[in-house]
């Protein structure tokens, strides 16, 4: 048995794992990664991934660069043109991130599952002042970004975002170990409430992007600033920011969770089950049926109006 499958063959034991993620000081171990992660001196970062490897199958085949200037660098890595295919068809909903999909399904009167036997409520994990009535009886899906993952994440459709909600928070590790112990883990840890409208029909969809122990930084590009453990300034946005289906919208300092809110007549992808691994821009959800229609429509709208322009320009040239 070779150092890496040591390792891994440890912390598979689901009590040592627990034990060495979560009681610990996450808040101090944390503050002390987001520094030491963007040391630029090249033995500590190669000894950094070096040891990254020996806890994870990390692969750095799809990234953009293959030398990176420090270990936080390779986390936040950008992926190389083509490495992921966005699904576009008009009634899909794509993935905003690559992941390994989590509770999942129908939300019963505004209360979901992190795992079997751990309910929690929207209003938990939103925050008591925000309206959550438009998910009451929609669709949702947890999608966990383990550390080794592309940590960046996407728009799942055209759309726009409108607002920003800022939930400061621990830093306890959200893979199915410790969800399975930690009541409401997800409404403790920090988190970021984005609220989108996605579509000629403007369907109102959440993304909650959940951090998670060690760096547990959120990064969105709209707002141009980063949320952190010891983050104290505004945290309520309003936004006007447009974006077109695959487009990035911000990134993860390191693995965690995006939970996904989608009003009632939207309906899981066949193939989105607990378990199993799907990649950003691959199919989510499909959108209400009467969607399709609405955005053919606008879309033949769009390209009349074009091609008329185009025709009187024709007409006025001499």
């Amino acid at each position: 048995m070779n150092i890496s499958k040591a390792v891994r063959s440890v912390f598979a034991n689901e009590d040592l794992n627990f034990l060495f993620t979560n009681r610990i000081p996450r808040l101090a171990v944390t503050h002390f990664m987001g520094w030491f992660s963007k040391i630029k001196v090249g033995w500590v970062r190669d000894a950094s991934i070096g040891v990254w490897k020996l806890f994870t199958d990390l692969d750095l085949s799809e990234a953009k660069k293959q030398h990176f200037d420090s270990l936080h660098d390779c986390f936040i890595r950008e992926l190389r043109e083509g490495a992921r295919s966005v699904d576009h068809a008009q009634d899909v909903m794509t993935s905003p991130c690559d992941a390994i999909v989590g509770a999942c399904g129908k939300i019963i009167n505004g209360q979901v599952f992190q795992a079997k036997g751990f309910p929690y409520t929207l209003s938990d994990l939103f925050g008591r002042h925000t309206d959550t009535s438009t998910w009451t009886n929609g669709q949702y899906v947890t999608l966990r970004l383990t550390s080794a993952m592309y940590h960046r994440f996407h728009a799942p459709y055209a759309g726009a975002l409108t607002a920003v909600h800022y939930l400061s928070g621990d830093t306890w590790n959200v893979n199915p170990i410790a969800l399975k112990r930690v009541e409401k883990l997800f409404c403790k840890n920090e988190r970021a409430v984005l609220a989108l409208e996605l579509g000629a029909n403007k369907h109102k969809v959440a993304l909650v992007p959940v951090a998670a122990i060690l760096v547990a930084s959120i990064r969105l590009h709209a707002l141009n600033l980063l949320f952190h453990t010891r983050y104290k300034g505004q945290t309520d946005f309003v936004c006007n920011a447009s974006f077109e289906k695959g487009q990035e919208l911000g990134w993860f300092e390191h693995g965690s969770t995006i939970i996904v809110f989608a009003p009632e007549g939207f309906t899981l992808a066949n193939q989105i089950l607990p378990g199993a691994h799907i990649k950003m821009g691959s199919p989510l959800m499909q959108l209400p049926p009467e969607s399709k229609n609405v955005e053919s429509i606008a879309a033949l709208s769009a390209h009349q109006t074009t091609s008329a322009a185009s025709h009187t320009n024709q007409e006025r040239t001499p």
